[in-house]
């Protein structure tokens, strides 16, 4: 029987052992958090494995972010924490339903958030992440621009780049979705000298209320610079403890206690130490053709952003 800081120095062991380099997406709990090599956002965590001398990659997270690391490593053995962890929104469009998009909308630029698969991304032009979005989308030459799956943050970037034609359609995360203007009069009325922070994938309306909009890194870099001393947080709720662990000097609260990703909470500090063990996790294999087309989708991303 182990106690977590046990568990989590023999993770610490095997991982050296077996030459493993563990990632873990800001949403995973704090334990797991704290025998990762890295932390961050999908994308993020993906350059951080490209550059990582280590021959396996343990992506802590959900399935398309695991693909995403194999696709920018792909002589590198990529594991997926828990096999089950997947991304409704990643899973919201199939190949029909985009090739239905594109026959609809022929003359559009299909702008491709990170949160969907690699087959989906190998039949785009460009991916984003919430971080780059704006600034992608404000370089492509083509004023049409077909923006899949998130409405919201697409909606979001719409209202920056105004003077682009964006397509929506109708997807996006239905964690985030959950949170209403409702929750935020709630929040307000019980913290009423914090800060409103929320993700873009948030709704519209909710958005329009916040006093920092943006992705989940920065959300924390906001809250950790900023000489406020309390924050309500419009994110996956584990962003709370996080902030909690690194600022004990501030107040952090949830702006809804629905705000969980069931998909990340697969993942345990059990099942990260059954995978450096070698009996735990997927390994991620992707086909060449989707590997070649996929990758050039993210390199666009790169010339762009």
């Amino acid at each position: 029987m182990f106690t977590t800081r046990e568990l989590q120095d023999e993770i610490l062991r095997l991982k050296k052992e077996n030459d493993i380099c563990i990632l873990a997406h800001a949403y995973q709990s704090q334990d797991i958090l704290e025998v990762a090599d890295y932390v961050g956002d999908s994308y993020g965590l993906s350059l951080e494995a490209a550059k990582a001398p280590q021959s396996t990659i343990l992506m802590c997270g959900v399935r398309f972010m695991a693909e995403t690391v194999k696709l920018l490593s792909p002589d590198k053995k990529t594991i997926l924490s828990h096999p089950q962890a997947g991304c409704p929104m990643a899973e919201q469009i199939d190949l029909e339903m985009l090739r239905a998009m594109k026959e609809q909308y022929p003359d559009y630029t299909v702008v491709a958030y990170i949160n969907t698969t690699s087959e989906l991304k190998a039949r785009c032009d460009v991916c984003v992440t919430s971080s780059s979005a704006v600034k992608i989308v404000k370089n492509i030459e083509n004023k049409n621009i077909l923006f899949i799956p998130d409405c919201n943050l697409g909606a979001w970037v719409a209202e920056q780049v105004p003077e682009k034609n964006i397509k929506l359609v109708h997807g996006g995360c239905p964690t985030h979705a959950k949170m209403t203007v409702r929750d935020v009069e709630a929040a307000k009325k019980l913290h009423p000298a914090a800060e409103l922070l929320v993700h873009p994938e948030c709704v519209p309306e909710v958005a329009k209320l916040a006093d920092y909009i943006g992705s989940t890194t920065g959300i924390m870099d906001y809250a950790r610079n900023s000489s406020a001393s309390e924050f309500i947080i419009g994110t996956e709720n584990s962003i709370v403890q996080h902030l909690q662990f690194e600022c004990p000097d501030k107040r952090f609260y949830p702006l809804s206690k629905g705000c969980v990703c069931m998909n990340m909470k697969l993942t345990t500090l059990g099942e990260v130490y059954n995978c450096v063990r070698g009996i735990g996790g997927e390994e991620i294999v992707l086909s060449g053709e989707v590997m070649t087309k996929a990758r050039k989708c993210i390199d666009m991303m790169l010339k762009l952003g």
